[in-house]
């Protein structure tokens, strides 16, 4: 992934506990004094290292750097980086479902162990080998008996609202976390819900009694409320959740480019040619980053993998993306990560002052991009110049194996098919012009059994 600026990283600046900050290009976080009862307790209690090792919570080591503001601070500590980092939005189905879980999982042992967790942000979950992991360290305080849990609101703002609204109306309403960063508001939740889902016990409870009680208490102070949920309540509470969440499902099933490899115009012959070639030329470079841009259930992005790169696989089809996703978990893939990415509306920057939450493009560039099967769907389908789509390719990558597929090709003729053909320069040759501004073109493969080239380009 990029490296980040030198610098308290825009992000990090909600918690009085702590930040993160990158100087000489490696990645810190500040512990501030403020904290120092709650990090002690974290360390001490064995709560790290049992959570560390069942993969739920990203390892650091202690660091004897100076810390970035003297003044408040306690300790420096060096996190392992996260190979890429990705937001919910950008999530599947089951993805944001296992991140729910770990988080609830995580909040479970804490309470064993006399320790809570203060904050449920799904920001706080990466998938690092393939798994849901928290990487706050700041996220635990000193479990105070009878307190409730600080994070329950936020809990079912960041996981549990969009999970139901995914399962019971849409899978696209995973987009409301673009709109609302802090979670989708449970009374917004509530209102989209069908009428059956105030039926299910736990959304119920969770997500409409709960908004109800938002909206009742919204203009009202609430004192101290000391002695108001015990220990068990607490647990009792987290295991709601649990089940809830467990029986919340998503089936991918219509949609068009679910089943793109078994309606694919491809030869067995051409297909294993174009896996060959991947695999070759991704070895040949040797990336660390790699991005696959339009990567579909991810075959081409395993190919790429086994470079040994960590490989993003981005496709615009939350179905895909699922399934990429469950093949993942199925054979413990630790350097592939799927995400749901629509290339001609990639995620902005958002939050506080635009800065919170990366672009897509900011969070680049990567050493190698796969663009496969996809310049026909931006250039045709979108109208998307090819100069601009080879200026964007350019900006994001070092190396970019690119296919061309020409009008002759019964996918373009589909694409064709329903509207007027005004695209004069989309030819091989008005293609390599126009990438020739900004890459020199070291291959060129035609795709054995078809009419499509393979190109190998450097950004210039």
């Amino acid at each position: 992934m990029a490296t980040p600026t030198d610098g308290q990283l825009p992000a990090s600046f909600r918690d009085p506990s702590g930040f993160l900050f990158s100087r000489n290009g490696i990645l810190y976080r500040q512990i501030n004094r403020a904290y120092t009862e709650d990090y002690a307790r974290l360390m001490d209690s064995g709560l790290y290292e049992k959570l560390v090792k069942a993969g739920l919570l990203i390892p650091h080591g202690e660091t004897d750097q100076a810390p970035a503001e003297s003044e408040a601070a306690f300790k420096v500590i060096q996190p392992e980086r996260a190979p890429f980092i990705s937001y919910p939005y950008e999530w599947s189905f089951s993805q944001l479902k296992d991140a729910a879980l770990a988080t609830l999982s995580i909040h479970k042992r804490a309470l064993k162990l006399g320790m809570s967790l203060k904050d449920a942000s799904a920001y706080n979950i990466q998938f690092v080998r393939g798994k849901a992991t928290l990487i706050d360290t700041l996220s635990f305080e000193v479990y105070k008996k009878g307190e409730p849990w600080t994070a329950y609101k936020q809990f079912c703002q960041h996981f549990l609202a969009p999970l139901a609204l995914m399962s019971y109306r849409d899978v696209r309403l995973s987009q409301l976390l673009r709109v609302y960063i802090d979670g989708v508001p449970l009374d917004l939740a509530s209102e989209l819900l069908p009428f059956k889902t105030k039926f299910n016990f736990g959304l119920l409870t969770h997500i409409h009694i709960h908004a109800g009680s938002q909206k009742r208490y919204a203009d009202k102070t609430v004192g101290p409320r000391k002695g108001m949920m015990s220990q068990q309540a607490m647990i009792g509470l987290i295991e709601s959740l649990e089940s809830t969440i467990k029986k919340l499902t998503w089936t991918p099933a219509g949609t068009e480019w679910g089943a793109y490899y078994e309606a694919t115009n491809y030869s067995d012959s051409a297909f294993e040619h174009k896996k060959q070639l991947v695999r070759e030329w991704t070895a040949e470079k040797n990336p660390n980053l790699v991005w696959d841009l339009g990567g579909n259930t991810g075959v081409f992005s395993r190919e790429a993998a086994t470079s040994g790169a960590f490989t993003v696989s981005f496709d615009i089809d939350p179905a895909a993306v699922e399934q990429n996703y469950q093949v993942v978990k199925k054979n413990k893939e630790q350097n592939l990560l799927p995400l749901v990415l629509d290339l001609t509306n990639p995620s902005p920057s958002i939050g506080w002052d635009h800065a919170e939450r990366d672009s897509f493009g900011q969070r680049g560039p990567a050493d190698m991009a796969l663009a496969l099967a996809v310049i026909h769907h931006l250039a045709i389908s979108n109208n998307v110049p090819l100069p601009q789509l080879a200026q964007f390719f350019a900006a994001r990558a070092k190396w970019l194996v690119i296919e061309f597929v020409p009008k002759s090709d019964s996918q373009v003729k589909r694409l064709l098919s329903s509207r007027k053909d005004i695209f004069p320069t989309y030819t091989r040759d008005g293609f390599e012009a126009a990438f020739l501004q900004y890459f020199k073109i070291h291959k060129a493969e035609p795709v054995r059994d078809s009419e499509r080239m393979l190109y190998l380009m450097e950004t210039q």
